[in-house]
């Protein structure tokens, strides 16, 4: 089975990958791209793959975008961190829809309902879009206004500590520590409150699925905070709003317009 990964977050890629060698020994990855532009361009000048596992949220856009460029024919596996997506996800060649962080069980899972829908596929081409058209009709049914983008989660269930490699060396680091997590160079960093940073080998949007949305937020791609770590907020132009955070955070820290009343909720407004 040839596969193409299209994951902008070095961490996942890196996770998926073991995980596809490790749930199917004989699948191979064929591709890796990171955005909508460089996906469009691979799907042109290269053969047909057998999967496509793509995540939503691109670094140029939603992946969605792919496929109002290139024709796609491949059957395709979805991941992301929410769930606002699923609806749209099956409009298109889906056979399943994975919330990050993946789950093994969950790739075997959906490599295992590729191989039971091949045959049918070869024999019947159009019986996965009537599948999926019926799953559409269903989900849209039964979804609730009131449904949330981000995945249900209780108290019990958000990360309490996070597991840090350091050479040979292993050691916890309390999420009481942590004042912000942080991308650079499409690795990932906790910052302690006091000054530390160590590496972990999450993505941005798996961490956002992992803590208490109570105490920490999300202010933009680059950067997840803790209440306490907000150390000053200043209106900036166009309605965006400049952050700074404690410990000192080395580059500019901007919500946008669109986060920014969210934002003002989340402190209490």
């Amino acid at each position: 089975m040839n596969i193409l990964l299209i994951e902008d977050e070095e961490a996942t890629a890196r996770r998926l990958r073991r995980m596809v060698q490790e749930v199917e020994p004989t699948a191979r990855i064929v591709g890796m791209t990171v955005s909508v532009d460089e996906s469009v361009e691979w799907l042109q000048t290269h053969p047909r793959p057998d999967l496509i596992l793509m995540d939503i949220e691109l670094a140029d856009g939603q992946s969605f975008e792919i496929f109002n460029r290139v024709t796609v024919t491949s059957p395709v596996v979805f991941t992301t961190a929410y769930d606002e997506y699923a609806i749209k996800a099956f409009r298109v060649n889906s056979i399943d829809y994975l919330l990050k962080p993946v789950k093994e069980d969950d790739l075997r899972n959906a490599l295992t309902k590729l191989q039971c829908l091949k045959e049918s596929l070869l024999e019947h081409p159009d019986s996965l879009k009537t599948s999926l058209t019926n799953l559409l009709r269903q989900m849209a049914a039964t979804a609730s206004p009131e449904s949330s983008a981000q995945p249900v989660q209780t108290a019990s269930t958000y990360r309490d500590r996070f597991l840090i490699r350091q050479g040979q060396r292993l050691f916890s680091v309390d999420v009481a520590e942590v004042a912000y997590v942080f991308t650079r160079n499409k690795l990932t960093f906790l910052k302690t409150r006091d000054g530390h940073e160590w590496m972990i080998d999450y993505s941005m949007d798996e961490v956002s699925t992992m803590l208490d949305p109570q105490r920490f937020f999300r202010l933009n791609r680059q950067i997840i905070a803790e209440l306490r770590a907000i150390d000053k907020v200043n209106l900036y132009f166009n309605g965006k709003l400049k952050i700074g955070l404690r410990p000192i955070f080395d580059e500019e820290v901007i919500v946008s317009r669109e986060k920014a009343g969210e934002f003002k909720v989340w402190l209490g407004e």
